[in-house]
Formats: structure tokens, C-alpha cells, sequence
């Protein structure tokens, strides 16, 4: 038994909410918490319902990781995260270290859209999309398929080793490690070009650090999908351990109604359940059975729980072979099982806290990606000396261009200058050529003659065009007269 969450479950029945008489009631209810500590197997049950097909709906969401890499885009990976050239590829645009502060608002954008939905409807993360969770579902699907129910799969362990069970370990230990081994096959397509690394693959010519990383993936998808399971979330990950704070008293959540269910008990064959002295709840334990971290959302809200909804599917279909409405788990609030007022998620606080900076991060990531270009251009005024007389009157200037090319090859490059009559490039002869992927730097000189050229500091315009590609870049910067 570990140390209980500090987050708030339920109120018990005839209290008004936790306050400092109710300190002893919250602890008295929290020592009945189950928490796995690893000692046992959790064989989750699998029944039909809402929340079961809702659980599968949202684990396609994983088709992306695996159909991604093969998707094309202008002749190349539409996405690609080259790391030895550091270089993004996402479809059109490609990101360069330059462009690091668009990472750092994509991760602030998710971060902050985890916290307002884990303030609004709980782990919904966890419940649904967590690829520990999804992975964790497919295996035990899996098992079910080759081992059987719940009741099967404890005899198998606790029978003796025959040929039988060591042939159902064998096949169902080879399909987790053939996951384990397609999802760090996938894993490293993300990164280098889908079918060059599958041929690489399959004649055992990948490299050394491509090898380690399907390794390094297999290993742990085997040992955390397959073999500590919900050990993971209780022990390893740390937003199972941060999320109680993230609730308040309108966070909805899978609830059970105790005013409803209390008091408990088991109901025998042929007796009805008339809703009298006894509560809805007949203690089938039927919710326990089917959550997958072994959780008794009768106890109040636990670090354990996260929000899948399983429970609700078990009890809604108990309700339905004892005659009694549905809802006796549900999502629900802390207030609306007290009999509070609920506010509507739009007008509570935290939500508008986090979703002005949810507002604020999105505005950023889609400027960032409406104006990358794949050409950018940076202009340095030479300082010492800020200007020279030449021979015929006229006025020079010196600048330094640097220009980043974020093609994948060469970039032949038109260079002009507008901003004051009769100005004259010089320095260089015709088109310049950038360098792929990296910085390059050009010296020019800017020439005016002495009449066009106020005194002072004047601005001027440089403009770079890519022959045949019709991507430009524009700086502006000074041009200095005595």
C-alpha cells in the first residue's frame, strides 16, 4: 500500500464536502485504496459499450505515427526530422535550428492544452491517447485472443509447464516482440527516408545507430506494454503523479454516485432491487473487474484512475439486468454529486487562463509557419567606416549578406537593392549561390550618387529572388551620406 493521491474524491454521504471536520473522514476512506504494487497480474475484463468503442476510436489516432513516414510531398518525405543535416521537414515548410522558438511554442501549445483538458474532464490523455495505454490495450487484446478470458488466464499461470503453455508463451510473447520490434522500425522512419531504410532493414546494411534504436524500442515496448503494464503509471510516469493538482471541484470525472449506491450490497437470485432501504449498487464488483489499473472507483477519485470510462460501460450494463437507471458511475463533478451548482466549463477561471495562453501559443506557431520562407536573409552594415567618397562623387556603403538556404540543394540567387534613385550594386557579378542548409555570406557594395543621397541615414531595401524557384526574401537597412 503506497501513500494515497491528495487528490478529493467524494464526499461521505450526509457531508457537505471535505473541510477541516471532514480531514479524518477523507484518510479513513483513502486507506481502503488499492494500489498494484506489482505483486499480482491485473487481468482487466473486456465488456462492450460507449466508452470500450470510444477507447478504439481514439487509439486509430496511432495510425498516424505508423502511415506517416510513407506520405510524399513534392518528390520527398512529406515529413521528415533530419538530424544530421538539422533540418524539419514538415510537407512544404522546413525548419532550421533558426527556428527553434516554433518548437518551443508547439511544445508550450500542447503542454497547455494537456492542462486545461486534465482541468476540465480529467486524464483524458491517459484514458484515451497515451501511447503507453494504447500499446498496453493491443497487447492485452492479444492476450485475450491466444490465453483466454480473465479466469483462463489465471489458471494458465498457475498451471503446471506443459507443452500447451509453453506454446501459448511462445506465440503470444513473439507477437508483443514483433510490435515491440515494428514500432521502433517506425520510429526510426521518422527520421531518414522510409523505403532507403527499409531496403537498409531487410539486407541487414542499416547502421549501427539505427540498430540501436529499434533495439532500445522493442526492449521497452515489450517490457512496458507487456510486462509492468500499469506499473508504468503508478511508478514511472511523472503526470500521474502531478495531475491531482490539476483538479478542482467541476473537474468531471468517472464518479460514483454514493448517495445513490449506498448502501451496498449483494443481491441474491430472484430478489428485486426496489431502490428502498438498499442503494443501487449490488457489489458485482463488476467496475473493479474491468479497470485496467485495478482501480474501485467506489472509493472516491484515486491516482490510479484514469478516466477511461471502462467502469461506466460495467455498471451501465449491470443497471440494465437489475431494472435500475443508468448513471450509477458516470462522469460527473464533485458538486454535482453534493447537489451543487455546476458551472458551465466556459466560465470557470482556470479554463480561461489557459486557453488565452493556448490562444496566445497558436497565434505564434501559425505566424512562425505562414512566414517561413525557404530563404531568409540577414543584413550587416559595415560600421568603420560607415561610408566612403569615391573618385566621381559618388557614395558607397559595405554590407554583409547572410543568407540562409533551407532547400535541400544549392540555391542560385538574384541580388537587388531599391530605396534611393540611382543606386548600384557592386561586389558582386550576377547571381549568388547558397550554400543547402546552412548560412551563407556575401559582401556587397552599395553605391548612390552624391545628389540622391540625403544626408544622414536613409533606408534602403535588399531583395533576394530565387532563379526558377520564385521564393524571395526582403531585409531592410541604412544607407549612410555625410
Amino acid at each position: 500500500m503506497t501513500e494515497p493521491a491528495r487528490s478529493t474524491p467524494p464526499a461521505p454521504p450526509g457531508g457537505g464536502g471535505i473541510d477541516h471536520e471532514g480531514v479524518a473522514d477523507l484518510y479513513a476512506e483513502a486507506v481502503h485504496w488499492h494500489v498494484n504494487t506489482g505483486d499480482e497480474v491485473i487481468h482487466a475484463k473486456r465488456m462492450p459499450g460507449r466508452f470500450r468503442r470510444l477507447k478504439w476510436l481514439t487509439s486509430a489516432v496511432w495510425l498516424i505515427f505508423f502511415l506517416g513516414p510513407y506520405l510524399r510531398w513534392d518528390g520527398r518525405q512529406a515529413v521528415m526530422f533530419d538530424i544530421p543535416r538539422r533540418q524539419f521537414h514538415i510537407f512544404g515548410a522546413t525548419v532550421l535550428p533558426q527556428d527553434f522558438w516554433l518548437l518551443t511554442l508547439t511544445l508550450l501549445f500542447f503542454a497547455t492544452l494537456l492542462a486545461v483538458v486534465t482541468n476540465v474532464a480529467g486524464r483524458v490523455w491517459c484514458g484515451y491517447f497515451c501511447f503507453q495505454t494504447v500499446w498496453t490495450d493491443v497487447f492485452t487484446w492479444i492476450e485475450e485472443r491466444i490465453d483466454g478470458p480473465p479466469q483462463a488466464r489465471r489458471r494458465l499461470e498457475k498451471a503446471p509447464w506443459d507443452a500447451r503453455k509453453i506454446g501459448l508463451r511462445l506465440l503470444k510473447h513473439t507477437l508483443w516482440l514483433a510490435i515491440g520490434v515494428l514500432t521502433g522500425i517506425t520510429f526510426t522512419l521518422w527520421f531518414g527516408d522510409a523505403p532507403t531504410l527499409w531496403r537498409q532493414y531487410l539486407t541487414l546494411s542499416a547502421h549501427p545507430v539505427a540498430w540501436a534504436a529499434v533495439g532500445v524500442f522493442t526492449f521497452f515496448t515489450y517490457l512496458f506494454a507487456g510486462r509492468m503494464r500499469e506499473q508504468v503509471c503508478f511508478w514511472l510516469c511523472p503526470y500521474a503523479r502531478f495531475q491531482g493538482i490539476m483538479y478542482d471541484r467541476q473537474t468531471i470525472l468517472p464518479t460514483y454516485d454514493f448517495r445513490r449506491g449506498e448502501p451496498r450490497g449483494r443481491l441474491r437470485k430472484g430478489e428485486a432491487l426496489d431502490g428502498g432501504a438498499r442503494g443501487d449498487c449490488i457489489d458485482c464488483k463488476q467496475c473493479v473487474a474491468v479497470c485496467p489499473m485495478g482501480v474501485d472507483i467506489r472509493e472516491g477519485q484515486q491516482e490510479g484512475c484514469i478516466t477511461c470510462g471502462l467502469c461506466i460501460d460495467a455498471c451501465d450494463a449491470v443497471m440494465d439486468k437489475v431494472g435500475r437507471p443508468r448513471g450509477l458511475i458516470r462522469y460527473a463533478c464533485l458538486d454535482e454529486i453534493e447537489g451543487r451548482p455546476v458551472r458551465p466549463f466556459w466560465r470557470r477561471p482556470p479554463v480561461w487562463i489557459y486557453g488565452t495562453a493556448l490562444a496566445f501559443a497558436l497565434a505564434g506557431i501559425l505566424y512562425g509557419l505562414s512566414s517561413l520562407g525557404g530563404i531568409d536573409l540577414k543584413v550587416l552594415h559595415e560600421r568603420q567606416p560607415l561610408y566612403v567618397l569615391l573618385s566621381d562623387g559618388r557614395i558607397q556603403n559595405k554590407y554583409t549578406l547572410k543568407v540562409l538556404n533551407k532547400f535541400p540543394e544549392p540555391a542560385r540567387l538574384g541580388v537587388s537593392v531599391e530605396g534611393l534613385p540611382g543606386l548600384e550594386l557592386a561586389g558582386i557579378e550576377g547571381p549568388v549561390t547558397a550554400a543547402p542548409g546552412r548560412v551563407s555570406a556575401f559582401t556587397v557594395l552599395v553605391r548612390a550618387p552624391r545628389d540622391a543621397a540625403p544626408s544622414g541615414l536613409s533606408p534602403i531595401r535588399f531583395r533576394l529572388r530565387r532563379l526558377g524557384g520564385g521564393d524571395t526574401a526582403e531585409r531592410e537597412s541604412i544607407f549612410a551620406a555625410p
